[in-house]
């Protein structure tokens, strides 16, 4: 049973929000916890040295595919524009640096995997997610920091097939977690 609670407001003035029609009209906390208790076991975590603009783009994405939570790693500060308000639907953690963050990943019993395109990663077509996900991006251009990369269980790149070497940290993460939520309904649907 759904507890969307309506906001009177929305009701009064009519709901503009970039909303599914099931949440249209209801209040931010609302949707917020419904969002929370129907999320997927996957944690998105991005690391924010250089005050990256594709930071909203990143939340924006998680909040499509309902994570269980967004990561920011460094700078407190970022960059909504891009994320359109999205995060207040969303729960988000900071950690002030890899070392808090990774302690909170092995509090929470999660795995570490990183997503860059450097040696050693494993193409996203071949690689078996763990259960117990959270997965690491970059800055766009430097990717991810050698420390993190250190920290990550396992790193994993898109394939390509043009002559640029990446794609935008934020596409790449649209579509690494795209790639996970398909899986796992996937292995749902073969269960049932």
């Amino acid at each position: 049973m759904s507890n969307l609670i309506n906001d009177p407001e929305l009701d009064r003035i009519g709901d503009t929000r970039n909303v599914v029609d099931q949440y249209r009209g209801k209040t931010v906390d609302s949707i917020k916890d419904d969002m929370s208790n129907n999320a997927f076991p996957l944690h998105i975590a991005i690391e924010n040295i250089q005050h990256d603009f594709n930071i909203g783009s990143i939340v924006r994405s998680a909040n499509a595919f309902n994570v269980a939570g967004v990561h920011i790693i460094g700078k407190r500060h970022w960059n909504r524009r891009g994320a359109m308000s999205t995060e207040k639907y969303l729960q988000l953690f900071h950690h002030p640096d890899i070392n808090s963050f990774m302690d909170w990943a092995l509090d929470n019993k999660l795995t570490i995997v990183g997503i860059d395109n450097v040696e050693g990663s494993v193409n996203l077509g071949v690689y078996v997610f763990p259960e117990d996900a959270v997965l690491v991006f970059g800055q766009e251009g430097p990717g991810l920091s050698k420390d993190m990369q250190k920290c990550c269980k396992s790193l994993v790149a898109i394939e390509q097939y043009g002559s640029t070497r990446s794609v935008n940290v934020g596409v790449a993460a649209g579509i690494v977690m795209h790639e996970w939520v398909r899986r796992l309904k996937q292995d749902i649907k073969q269960i049932s």
